[in-house]
């Protein structure tokens, strides 16, 4: 499965040289290729940004050929298909695909609604449109660049360039005093919650941390607090707000200091843990 655009790495879109290899490698050894296209609308966008011989192509027409190179993906509508709820599953594979129709009526319920409301399947339908729209993304991509210029304007390591739905802070390089196995992306996201009432999700040794065979931890080298932006949500004072909140926990940096984990389940941990504070 690849990620566009790459939540895990700074929210950076993955280009279509690097799709088109990727899905040449697996097919190669007979592997399904799989998209993760939550925001495959950003993506392609990006694609029409940077790359070279897309300028020309619609958004549309990108993410035709993206989706080409796929056997199928998975999406989260609650991103680049503009709505509150809802997901789906595509497959080219027939087989496949009447499996996953029957482990959907045991599960979900029957196949034309899927556990939704009709109501939300007529959303994801017209979002699905509407997230492709080139005025929409110009303006969903420059505030993720506003926020990120205004949090390198006042010295606050982030993730550059910018990515499309969200702004990535170095938490290592912002709280170096605080060690790893004491989760620094953690601190810096209660902080800002305390602060400023700014709610940003830690990815970083709480997500991806993995413990060896011998019981000692590895830690990941990005240690970061993700700012996502929702679409059609904030305004630029918003995003100000964020940057001031930045500025004032930078001041007192020092004092702040590093969190204990008290419970974590056996798999993705990161979503229910809990920690008390050192």
């Amino acid at each position: 499965m690849l990620t566009i655009t790459n939540n895990a790495g700074g929210g950076q879109p993955v280009s279509m040289a690097s799709i088109r290899a990727t899905a040449e490698v697996y097919h190669e050894f007979g592997i399904p290729f799989f998209i993760d296209a939550c925001r495959y609308a950003e993506n392609s966008y990006f694609i029409k940004l940077r790359e070279e011989g897309y300028g020309t192509k619609t958004t549309l027409e990108i993410a035709q050929e993206t989706f080409s190179y796929a056997d199928g993906c998975t999406m989260s509508a609650k991103k680049d298909a503009l709505v509150n709820i809802g997901g789906f599953l595509c497959l080219n594979d027939d087989a496949l695909f009447q499996f996953a129709r029957q482990e959907l009526i045991l599960r979900e319920g029957f196949p034309t609604y899927g556990g939704l409301a009709g109501r939300d399947l007529e959303a994801i339908a017209r979002g699905l449109w509407e997230g492709l729209d080139e005025d929409y993304l110009a303006y969903r991509l420059g505030q993720t660049a506003y926020l990120a210029g205004r949090l390198a304007e006042a010295g606050i390591p982030c993730v550059q360039p910018a990515g499309g739905h969200a702004v990535y802070a170095d938490a290592r390089a912002f709280l170096p005093h605080i060690p790893q196995p004491q989760f620094p992306g953690w601190a810096l996201s209660v902080e800002m919650y305390v602060e400023g009432g700014v709610r940003a999700v830690e990815l970083g040794s709480v997500a991806f941390a993995t413990q060896e065979k011998d019981g000692r931890w590895r830690y990941p080298e990005l240690e970061l607090l993700r700012m996502a932006i929702p679409r059609r949500v904030y305004t630029q004072t918003h995003l100000d707000r964020v940057a001031e909140t930045f500025g004032t926990l930078r001041e007192r940096k020092d004092s702040i200091g590093g969190y204990r984990m008290t419970y974590q389940p056996p798999f993705l941990r990161h979503f229910t843990a809990e920690f008390e504070p050192l």
